[in-house]
């Protein structure tokens, strides 16, 4: 019997692992940090967050929607929800109170959400031209510039980008191939290789750019975007994503750019913009991207278009 039990306990304990990996850690750290707002609501009014009910999370909305986004209530949602599949109780999410108390809280807001603005091609330039113009060590400029260019030139997501190893490139004749191991979605390790080919000017050229880094700063294994110490050396440790998204604002604000609404999506969603805008077909976009769904490339290409295909061009005055 002693042993049955043990058996048990070490299969509960595998089954509890099993559902922690099937999430990455960046998700389940981002669902504990909404559930812990979620408890502190639930704490105030007496109420209990664990296992909780459809009508104490349906109040926990409506108080959330006075300052978040829709986005913002339709994440907690999920995350309340997995946290209590994680601990082994149910949450019907389905339950009316809730579904029609969303759909209330849309209509009262709208559920219209600005999102943050895409690098374009003349934000690319100025960029790579203050890089040059700043006052730092050459082997600094060159890993900032390659690091914005990659990004931008693969539509990377921003800890794809940071990701990236040594051992994950491939030059050849035409430019470049990476291969993503794991990313937002693929999350089972999959992967994906993207191509960079070589641009004309070589002074904005991903792949250019990558190999003058990889020769000065001497790389041959392991992560290719790594931070410096003190004194401009160069340590074994990989970048951060919040890196990459100080180093673009940083550079935004030198070139004369407001870098309020920029983010570290800005690389992804300029280059599916840009791409979209010269005529690349959505299949195309995705295919670098990586997007599985057409939904956010079609945003993209509409946007791009807005003025291409705008019926008022059509009247003449």
């Amino acid at each position: 019997m002693n042993e049955l039990t043990t058996d048990l306990k070490l299969l509960h304990e595998a089954t509890l692992n099993n559902l922690k990996s099937s999430k990455a850690n960046n998700t389940l750290r981002a669902y504990k940090s909404d559930f812990k707002d979620f408890g502190t609501f639930c704490a105030k009014h007496g109420l209990n967050s664990l296992p909780s009910e459809p009508k104490i999370v349906s109040l926990y909305l409506t108080h959330l929607s006075k300052n978040s986004k829709i986005s913002t209530l339709k994440r907690r949602l999920v995350s309340i929800s997995m946290v209590h599949k994680l601990k082994g109780h149910y949450l019907d999410t389905k339950h009316p109170i809730i579904v029609e108390n969303l759909m209330g809280i849309k209509r009262v807001k709208g559920s219209i959400q600005k999102g943050k603005k895409p690098l374009l091609i003349n934000h690319l330039k100025s960029i790579i031209n203050v890089i040059d113009e700043t006052k730092i060590e050459y082997i600094k400029k060159l890993r900032d510039k390659t690091i914005i260019l990659i990004g931008f030139g693969g539509g990377f997501r921003r800890t794809e980008l940071i990701s990236i190893d040594y051992d994950d490139l491939e030059f050849v004749t035409e430019g470049l191939k990476i291969t993503i191991k794991r990313s937002k979605t693929d999350q089972f390790g999959e992967g994906m290789i993207k191509g960079l080919p070589y641009f004309t000017n070589e002074k904005y050229c991903p792949v250019v750019n990558l190999k003058k880094w990889l020769e000065i700063s001497k790389i041959s294994s392991g992560p290719i975007f790594r931070r410096f110490s003190k004194g401009s050396y160069l340590t074994d440790k990989r970048l951060t994503d919040q890196s990459v998204v100080l180093l673009m604002k940083e550079y935004l604000n030198l070139a004369g750019i407001e870098n309020k609404n920029f983010a570290g999506h800005s690389l992804r969603s300029g280059f599916a913009t840009v791409a979209a805008e010269s005529g690349a077909d959505e299949r195309s976009i995705m295919a670098m991207t990586g997007h599985k769904t057409t939904q956010m490339v079609r945003r993209y290409i509409r946007e791009a278009n807005i003025f291409k295909n705008n019926a008022l061009n059509k009247i003449k005055i």
